[in-house]
């Protein structure tokens, strides 16, 4: 009796912490070179290299990434240089930073980013871009367009 819940308990611990995998590199940590990883990243700190990640990469207001990223959703809240490829949606902050070069499916910019890249709206379907973007912003008429904002 006592022992049935015991181990029902144990297991439940261990299947809780597995699927809450998550990664953070805080303010005061520089890494360079390249950096791969299946779960969530958090960069805080500064990072110079490349970064493959198979779910969502933040840089928080904080952090600094120069290089290349790909990814599957990302959120900029600091300092982006370099090429970013993100399969489904980036989320560019009112905090951020971005220049170079960014292949996404979706876009949203908030006002007040400093968003100086070229742009492809890569969605393979061909049926248009679909930037969502801050109202009266027109760095989003450059960006659905593919030109440098």
């Amino acid at each position: 009796m006592f022992g049935s819940s015991k181990n029902t308990e144990e297991t439940h611990t261990a299947t809780a912490s597995s699927a809450v995998a998550f990664n953070a590199l805080v303010k005061g940590t520089i890494v360079e070179g390249n950096l791969t990883c299946e779960s969530d990243l958090r960069v805080d700190g500064i990072v110079k290299g490349k970064i493959a990640c198979k779910s969502k990469i933040i840089i928080g207001p904080t952090g600094q990434v120069e290089g290349d990223i790909v990814c599957a959703n990302a959120v900029i809240e600091g300092r982006f240089r370099g090429n970013l490829k993100v399969g489904e949606l980036l989320n560019v902050r009112e905090t951020a930073e971005v220049e170079g070069e960014v292949v996404t499916n979706k876009l949203v910019v908030q006002s007040g980013a400093r968003f100086n890249v070229t742009c492809k709206m890569d969605i393979g379907a061909g049926n248009g871009a679909a930037a969502k973007v801050a109202a009266g912003d027109v760095v989003g008429k450059a960006v659905g367009a593919g030109a440098k904002a």
